[in-house]
């Protein structure tokens, strides 16, 4: 792999992150909320993916390179329309209305948010993305390792589309108001989009795997996993549910938390922690 081709093209791809996020910023400000980052999520990673794809071009195996960026590319541009399509017309997300009283209302809190949420999931999107551009510049052709992540990105995208599309034709029906969605994949995972999520970056990474460099950027899926499932994805939204969601507590009894598993035929007393 070309070293110095390879950092020229960290330092764009940083720059497409950053540009993207603050469009996503001045978005925010003019409209006073700031849930909107969350779209410009999935938009990030797909311009670091192309930006990658255009700057890897005579440097890594043409496959690869393709392979890698589309499959960003899918998943990121999906991602971005549900949650586009889902925040239609709502309120500022409880997350960063939260996060963003913590500063004083005025010029202060605008900077807050674009330091807090803004240039830290910036730093984020290029991050978690490292073992895709890595991939883009590999000259060696895709092998067994290569194929078996994108069979896992496929696993991946599954939960995580079919696991939204059951979601919100369950808050679609007014019958279930109030209710916990327990059917479909919620049956078997609290989080199937989630655990979908962590399948696609760990699939990403496998691109990159079959050569020991590949193997220097593991902490980029490990983090993607983490915060799904330990920091700002599960935990919070759990939080929220439980305090929401009547039933919650039998739900969480008989329901994986992450990993899908049978539900458990006889529930168990909820274990202390958050809950959604």
């Amino acid at each position: 792999m070309n070293g110095s081709a390879f950092a020229v093209n960290l330092a764009a791809t940083l720059g497409a992150s950053l540009l993207v996020m603050l469009a996503a910023f001045a978005v925010g400000v003019r409209t006073g909320r700031h849930r909107g980052v969350d779209v410009a999520w999935g938009i990030g990673f797909t311009a670091v993916a192309l930006t990658g794809y255009g700057l890897s071009a005579g440097h890594g195996d043409d496959g690869r390179r393709l392979l890698a960026t589309v499959l960003v590319t899918v998943w990121g541009l999906r991602l971005s329309a549900h949650i586009g399509h889902r925040s239609r017309g709502t309120d500022e997300d409880p997350r960063y209305a939260k996060m963003l009283s913590r500063a004083p209302a005025g010029p202060r809190r605008t900077w807050y948010a674009l330091r807090m949420v803004y240039l830290l999931q910036a730093g984020l999107v290029w991050f978690v993305s490292l073992p895709v551009q890595v991939a883009q510049y590999l000259p060696d052709p895709l092998g067994p390792l290569a194929w078996a992540g994108t069979a896992l990105w496929a696993v991946g995208l599954f939960f995580e589309a079919v696991g939204d599309r059951q979601l919100s034709r369950f808050k679609a029906d007014p019958a279930n108001r109030g209710r916990v969605m327990d059917r479909g994949l919620w049956r078997y995972t609290r989080h199937p989009n989630y655990f979908g999520d962590a399948c696609v970056w760990w699939g990403l990474f496998l691109l990159s795997a079959d050569t020991p460099i590949g193997w220097a950027f593991v902490l980029s899926p490990v983090l993607m996993t983490y915060l799904l499932a330990f920091g700002s994805g599960k935990p919070m939204l759990e939080r929220q549910m439980g305090a929401s969601k009547p039933g919650w507590a039998e739900y969480t009894a008989r329901t994986s938390g992450f990993l899908p598993l049978p539900p458990r035929n006889r529930p168990h007393p909820p274990t202390p922690g958050p809950s959604r």
